[in-house]
């Protein structure tokens, strides 16, 4: 039997007559007959007896009307799983953030991706940028957002914004009466420092070179949070990409943005062999939508 054909035997078997099934399918009661007697004859059964101008279905078509409908359960359920997709509330999305990225750029994309499909299953992992990799390549992540490009086949990085440094200092500093800070004043300060091997690092000893300035550094840290939060004590003043600055801030620090500082991109990291989801794509747009309303807020 084909699609037609079933299509057909199951009006019957509903409407229960010739008259009834044609209405259902709104088709003529001819084309409804012979179709019947074509798959009778196809099938060596009788399905029907004619009896008084009515229709009476044989113990064969009860069985066969049985596997009938557990194919149109099945297409029902076929058509509500593609609906509640559309909707995304069997999707799910699995977000990894660089440290900076994971401080209120990438909430506020996720809490606005909430809102848009509220039945979602979202999760987000802060790591680092070797992990990220790790992660997508085994692909037990979807989608990252990172401060770094990550080039590593077969994984893509697409642009999505922008980050810079801000220098960061307790509320009662100095540097909180001015809009902005010269390096060289900043290189002059009491400074928490960043490890050689990272980004911040190379950064501030590249400034060091050209200014020819040796700041006193007696406090070394990895991350932008520590050494906000060590600013924020009194420790001293620090240079961090300014994601983590705005993410940090409290009654306690400070944050303003350095004068001619190099501007770093953003990336959305995907696995090139997987195809992005309607939930991942979504995701992306609103990163990228949070990241400019954040530098905008600035």
């Amino acid at each position: 039997m084909n699609l037609r054909q079933i299509e057909v035997f199951r009006a019957v078997m509903q409407a229960g007559s010739i008259t009834g099934a044609a209405e259902l399918l709104h088709v003529s009661q001819p084309g409804i007959s012979r179709m019947l007697s074509h798959v009778e004859l196809q099938m060596g059964l009788r399905l029907f007896e004619r009896r008084k101008g009515r229709l009476l279905a044989t113990p064969e078509a009860q069985a066969l009307y049985a596997e009938v409908e557990q194919v149109y359960r099945g297409v029902s359920r076929i058509d509500e799983c593609a609906q509640a997709l559309k909707a995304g509330s069997l999707l799910t999305l699995r977000v990894l953030a660089s440290p900076s990225t994971g401080l209120e750029m990438v909430p506020r994309a996720i809490a606005a991706l909430t809102q848009e499909h509220p039945s979602a299953r979202l999760s987000l992992e802060v790591v680092s940028a070797r992990e990220m990799a790790q992660r997508l390549l085994a692909r037990e992540a979807d989608v990252a957002i990172s401060t770094l490009r990550i080039d590593e086949a077969p994984l893509g990085s697409r642009a999505i914004g922008q980050w810079t440094l801000a220098c960061v200092f307790p509320q009662a500093h100095a540097f909180s009466k001015r809009r902005t800070l010269a390096p060289r004043d900043v290189l002059k300060e009491r400074l928490i420092a960043f490890s050689a091997d990272t980004p911040q690092g190379r950064i501030m000893a590249d400034w060091r070179r050209q200014l020819k300035l040796a700041p006193e550094a007696p406090i070394e840290v990895r991350a932008g949070q520590t050494a906000c939060a060590l600013a924020a004590c009194g420790a001293g003043i620090a240079v961090v990409d300014d994601l983590t600055a705005r993410g940090c801030m409290t009654d306690r620090l400070a944050f303003r943005p350095i004068q001619g500082a190099p501007s770093f991109d953003i990336f959305a990291v995907t696995h090139r062999g997987v195809a992005t989801s309607m939930l991942g794509k979504k995701f992306e747009a609103h990163a990228e939508a949070a990241l400019k309303r954040l530098r905008q807020a600035s």
